[in-house]
């Protein structure tokens, strides 16, 4: 059974940054395209960066283009997601996912990690 944990969130101030890290266990790393997704309180879930197993295909929501980078390392099994120039508009629960195929902008994903909050003061 595949599992994704994330880590690294966390309060930080207006234009600092932080770097989430989400393991998957439990399948071969390699082979998914892996998401990243964030929830605001009281608003939808919404697409924030994807990125194919080849790192060939990487899309961004315009939202946080120039600001965030998405990478993986797969021998680590890890998918990361640096966050800079952070704004409390992007303060939300932040959750990686992962599935088979090419990577979509939308929660059309097989296996979700339990989130990780960022929280960013002004």
């Amino acid at each position: 059974q595949v599992q994704l944990v994330e880590s690294g969130g966390g309060l930080v101030q207006a234009g600092g940054s932080l770097r989430l890290s989400c393991a998957l266990s439990g399948g071969t790393f390699s082979t998914y395209s892996m998401g990243w997704f964030r929830q605001a309180p009281g608003k939808e879930r919404e697409f924030v960066a994807a990125i194919s197993w080849t790192v060939s295909n990487i899309y961004y929501t315009n939202s946080v283009k120039g600001r965030f980078t998405i990478s993986r390392d797969n021998a680590k099994n890890t998918v990361y997601l640096q966050m800079n120039s952070l704004k409390p508009e992007d303060t939300a629960v932040y959750y990686c996912a992962a599935r088979l195929g090419l990577p979509r902008q939308r929660d059309e994903y097989d296996y979700w990690g339990q989130g990780t909050q960022v929280s960013v003061s002004s």
